[in-house]
């Protein structure tokens, strides 16, 4: 039976060492500060600039919210990424994706200032982690290497395979194991025999947005099963990528959905709001 990676108990460890940060940098005088830019009245982002915003609160960090109409021009978005950046007491900016179909989001990420770009997505950052410079992650790939450091799974000289090869969490993932030494096979959607992959693997990463996409018999045993999906099912209940109760009997690591890999994200989505006031000052 396979060891349950608590990702709620760990984030909330990673929280309180940030807290501690962040009161060290407000005697030294800084007040970290995350502006998020959302547009239109998309529901999941509702919640999930929410949920950044209490984390924000609870660590102690500023956070700035610009609620945009659904009808805001591309300029517009624009005008307001060049101000946030231009300002000194701003370091970190996210701009909450989907936005609307008339903007481009890739020229968005692209304004928004590497230095301040605390989700990762700027080409610098993506170019950075690919030659193996320091640089801002994408914050659930971050979350994913800071569980594996955790329960000291080995990365080193193993096999992972990656499902999915999203600029979010695929292909950064990706990069950072093999970054920690590990050969890396990424598998998507063409893949022929993804199977036959999956069960050489010592650590499996699902990050397709499949319900229950990985089965008991795609994983060898002994394998570190990390579940980054979050799909609801018929019933409307939040399942992972991962048959979780099939494959729990064979894994020897697995992460939970919910509970896993989600509450990571915003954990080090923090923890990068803290780097970027830090190399400012």
């Amino acid at each position: 039976m396979a060891t349950i990676i608590n990702g709620k108990e760990l984030a909330q460890k990673i929280r309180l060492e940030l807290k501690e940060e962040v009161a060290d940098l407000k005697q030294k005088g800084i007040q970290p500060r995350l502006a998020v830019i959302m547009i239109g009245n998309d529901g999941a982002s509702s919640v999930y600039v929410r949920n950044k915003s209490k984390a924000c609160d609870e660590i102690g960090i500023a956070f700035e919210e610009f609620l945009l109409k659904e009808e805001t021009t591309e300029e517009e978005l624009l005008d307001l990424i060049e101000n946030l950046n231009e300002r000194q007491d701003v370091h970190g900016i996210l701009l909450q994706s989907p936005i609307p179909k008339h903007l481009d989001i890739r020229e968005a990420f692209n304004a928004i200032s590497y230095k301040k770009d605390v989700d990762g997505f700027h080409p610098i950052n993506v170019g950075k982690l690919a030659i193996g410079e320091e640089c801002f992650v994408s914050c659930t790939p971050s979350g994913v290497m800071r569980m594996l450091e955790e329960y000291n799974i080995e990365t080193q000289g193993k096999n992972a395979v990656v499902i999915g090869r999203s600029n979010i969490v695929g292909r950064p993932l990706a990069q950072l194991l093999i970054n920690s030494n590990a050969t890396v096979t990424v598998c998507h959607s063409k893949t022929q025999n993804i199977a036959e992959i999956t069960k050489k693997a010592d650590i499996v990463v699902a990050a397709l947005g499949k319900p229950k996409f990985v089965t008991e018999d795609m994983v060898k045993e002994g394998a570190a099963v990390i579940d980054v999906g979050i799909n609801r099912n018929e019933e409307g209940k939040l399942v992972g990528d991962v048959d979780f109760e099939n494959v729990e009997k064979k894994a020897s690591y697995i992460t939970p959905v919910p509970g896993g890999v989600g509450p990571m994200t915003i954990a080090m989505l923090m923890s990068n709001v803290i780097r970027a006031a830090k190399k400012e000052n």
